[in-house]
């Protein structure tokens, strides 16, 4: 192989730790890669650091120690999560968007690649320094929110049924309350889903009183797993008090007014 110049290491750098975050590379490994000594490779690295500094792109860390090295952080500054939330509430706020029974459509935003990955990295953005091992949802419409945060976390993701599936072997399963029709549903996970005391996060598209948030705490409990860590897209204004303390989420819808076709909704910072 010809000899690697600076411009093309840097760009070659860049686009591994991108697209794998969260995952540590020691400077051996890009030593073995561009045939350069640690101290080539830090300077290198450095750039890489200001260009992602100067250009809001994320965060590039170094870890020292044996086990150490650098990864990527794929953050949203407060400016960027304020304007990607902003942005969200204009798309929302549209009459067009209601349902009769006062719900909202989403799966156009919900659905969307580049939509649903920012909604990733903005939740993403709340666990970045947590230590867990699992992203969590339940079926249908958080998978792919939760999917994209997975993603950007460098975390496995483990779906929760609401209907038992024979190809994926002997499940637990649990009736849960919902929180704001007061309706028993049930939810079910393969038993081999989960390892004992893991750590997860739950991820879900929308909230409006816990009550599956809650059955997804209960029902980890049961795996002797702990949740660590609750993002939503959407939660409601009402009820203030909801079953569970601690949670991060993205927007508030404050009103759904059918009768003006008034869809009120804003971003949670």
């Amino acid at each position: 192989m010809n000899r690697i110049n600076k411009n093309e290491r840097v760009g070659a750098i860049i686009k591994i730790l991108t697209e794998n975050p969260k995952k540590i590379y020691n400077l051996n490994y890009f030593c073995e890669i561009f045939d350069c000594a640690k101290s080539t490779l830090s300077e290198d690295i450095d750039i890489v650091k200001d260009i992602f500094e100067k250009f809001k792109l994320g965060e590039i860390e170094t870890v020292t120690g044996a086990a150490g090295g650098v990864l990527y952080k794929p953050n949203m500054t407060k400016e960027q999560f304020k304007d990607f939330c902003t942005e969200l509430c204009k798309k929302i706020n549209n009459s067009e968007r209601i349902i009769p029974g006062g719900y909202i459509y989403m799966n156009d935003l919900i659905y969307s690649a580049d939509v649903s990955f920012n909604i990733g990295r903005a939740l993403g953005s709340f666990f970045q320094d947590v230590d867990f091992d699992y992203i969590v949802t339940i079926e249908t419409k958080g998978i792919p929110i939760a999917l994209m945060t997975a993603r950007v976390l460098n975390k496995p993701l483990v779906v929760v049924r609401k209907e038992g599936r024979l190809t994926e072997g002997t499940a637990i399963h649990m009736n849960y309350v919902t929180g704001s029709s007061k309706r028993i549903q049930t939810m079910y996970l393969a038993k081999r889903s989960i390892a004992r005391d893991s750590k997860v996060i739950f991820i879900d598209d929308f909230m409006k009183a816990g009550g599956t948030a809650k059955g997804i705490i209960d029902l980890m409990k049961e795996f002797e797993a702990e949740v660590v860590g609750v993002g939503i897209l959407m939660v409601t204004k009402e009820p203030e008090e909801k079953l569970i303390d601690n949670y991060h989420s993205l927007i508030v819808l404050e009103e759904i007014d059918s009768s003006s076709g008034e869809i009120i909704v804003k971003p949670s910072i």
